[in-house]
């Protein structure tokens, strides 16, 4: 076997690693108490469907987050291909429900992947992110301090996806005597675990 194929497979199988433990972390359920709050606000009191949303806007959060700050390209793949396989493992899905649920999910992402990223609204973040989680969640005209709830719950799914992700898959770290822009794209260097 080629010494080149065995480290292309070691480097693969600890991409695949990795993935799998950053998800996991992804499938943390949600706080009780925004789970109770978005079905008052959002759901007409159904509990589980308010337990859906969030739990989309958390898996949602962390591909984002893996697409938008993983040191590697493959990252985001990897994170991409371990949440689609979760689906046919999720005990809280009915096998019937898991290609409905699936859909769900990129309706949900999508959302708020362009709220994340409409960079030219005069938003602030966090309103566009409130605003798509509740959106998803059936409320068409929220109140501000809904958006404003909603908003820092997905801040904070964000957040912690960022956290994971840098624990699983490393941080960038730069020479101490280089600033940033003076560095070539690609030429930076990563910490691993």
């Amino acid at each position: 076997m080629p010494p080149g194929f065995l480290a292309a497979w070691r480097d693969q199988r600890r991409l695949r690693r990795s993935a799998a433990l950053y998800v996991q972390s992804l499938l943390e359920e949600p706080d009780q108490s925004d789970v109770r709050w978005l079905s008052e606000v959002a759901t007409r009191g159904d509990v589980d469907r308010a337990r859906w949303e969030l739990r989309y806007a958390r898996r949602a959060s962390g591909l984002l987050s893996a697409e938008r700050d993983a040191l590697d390209d493959r990252t985001a793949s990897a994170v991409a291909r371990e949440i689609t396989e979760g689906w046919s493992k999720d005990r809280n899905i009915a096998a019937a429900m898991r290609q409905t649920a699936q859909q769900q999910f990129n309706v949900r992402l999508r959302a708020l992947g362009q709220a994340l990223t409409a960079r030219s609204s005069p938003e602030p973040t966090g309103t566009r992110l409130g605003k798509a989680l509740l959106g998803a969640a059936g409320l068409a005209a929220p109140a501000v301090s809904d958006v404003d709830r909603a908003g820092g719950i997905v801040v904070h799914y964000l957040e912690r996806a960022n956290a994971s992700l840098q624990r699983e898959f490393g941080t960038a770290t730069l020479p101490d005597n280089v600033p940033p822009s003076a560095l070539n794209q690609g030429s930076g260097t990563s910490s691993r675990r």
